[in-house]
């Protein structure tokens, strides 16, 4: 490396003194809002989603914002990059030095997971380039080749989630027999009941067939007879729009139940479009604030907090039907 000039050594010094300010800064917010600014290890995500192989992307232009994780210094700096510990400082404004005297730092080195990046090499490279200003960063980049792709704002809660979402891909291999599939639930233990209801329609399918039903055969006839007809119902009502922060397959999961409750009491199965409008009105007559909740989380999404996040830090959600 070239010779760092003193002059910019002392300004790397005071800037690493100001990023780590507003680490501080950061982290009392993080932790008035109830989110977590902790970046995600790469070797936990390897531990919890399926790598089916990867591929070199070679070098590419990489948007800064939507490196979220590293492979091994996820916790010297934040979600920000911002340094954590003072012990980072030396080699923090080197870097910065070079960066102020050098046209362009070498590449990082950089894994992709669905449209999200981890640092192989390069943290420091990338905290100085945020802290100045730059969007992009040029990094030599392999794709991990996952089922469950990660988005910018996962959190390690998220991770969790898809964690349970890629066990049931594996089991169902619904990504296969559907390549358009997206079930997504807001909390843990959705997908152990949609295996539940999976396993039943098989044998409701081998009674009525009288035949053995193959696994793939019937995850495929449940999303195609009974999973998709409830999200059309679901979309048809917008009943999204009283459950903020909640997912379809939330929804589904409710009403599935409630609809089965209607076949018990009733003899006889409503279907989806009856099921789903029976569940709204009992709901939104058993709770009358409803609307008033709706537009709290709103005005949450709108001021940057992370309504989902927030919603779910506390047990027994008004919104979740008890």
């Amino acid at each position: 490396m070239n010779r760092i000039n003193s002059f910019y050594q002392n300004e790397g010094l005071h800037r690493f003194d100001e990023a780590r300010r507003k680490a501080f800064i950061a982290g009392v917010f993080d932790a008035l809002l109830r989110q977590s600014g902790t970046m995600l290890s790469l070797d936990e995500v390897r531990a919890r989603l399926k790598v089916r192989g990867q591929r070199d992307l070679g070098l590419q232009t990489v948007l800064i914002d939507r490196i979220v994780g590293s492979e091994g210094r996820y916790l010297d700096f934040d979600r920000r990059f911002l340094p954590r510990s003072g012990k980072l400082r030396r080699r923090w404004a080197e870097i910065h030095a070079l960066a102020r005297q050098m046209a362009n730092l070498p590449p990082v080195e950089l894994y992709r997971i669905g449209d999200v990046y981890f640092v192989r090499d390069g943290n420091h490279r990338i905290s100085v380039a945020r802290q100045i200003g730059q969007k992009e960063i040029d990094a030599y980049v392999t794709e991990l080749l996952v089922d469950v792709p990660l988005e910018p704002g996962d959190s390690v809660r998220d991770l969790l989630l898809k964690e349970e979402y890629s066990d049931f891909l594996e089991w169902t291999e619904l990504h296969r027999l559907r390549p358009d599939q997206r079930i997504e639930f807001s909390e843990p233990g959705g997908y152990l009941d949609l295996i539940q209801h999976i396993n039943g329609h098989r044998y409701f399918m081998g009674l009525e067939q009288q035949r053995e039903i193959a696994r793939a055969e019937a995850v495929a006839d449940w999303y195609d007879t009974v999973y998709l007809p409830m999200v059309r119902a679901i979309r048809q009502h917008r009943a999204l729009d009283y459950f903020p922060g909640r997912t379809e397959a939330d929804l589904y999961r409710w009403i599935a139940a409630h609809r089965w409750a209607l076949l018990e009491q009733t003899g006889r199965d409503p279907g989806p479009e009856c099921a789903t409008h029976d569940f709204l009105e009992r709901h939104l007559h058993r709770h009358p604030l409803d609307a008033l909740n709706g537009v709290f989380y709103q005005l949450l999404a709108r001021l940057g907090i992370d309504a989902h996040s927030s919603r779910h830090t506390n047990e027994g959600s008004p919104d979740e039907p008890q």
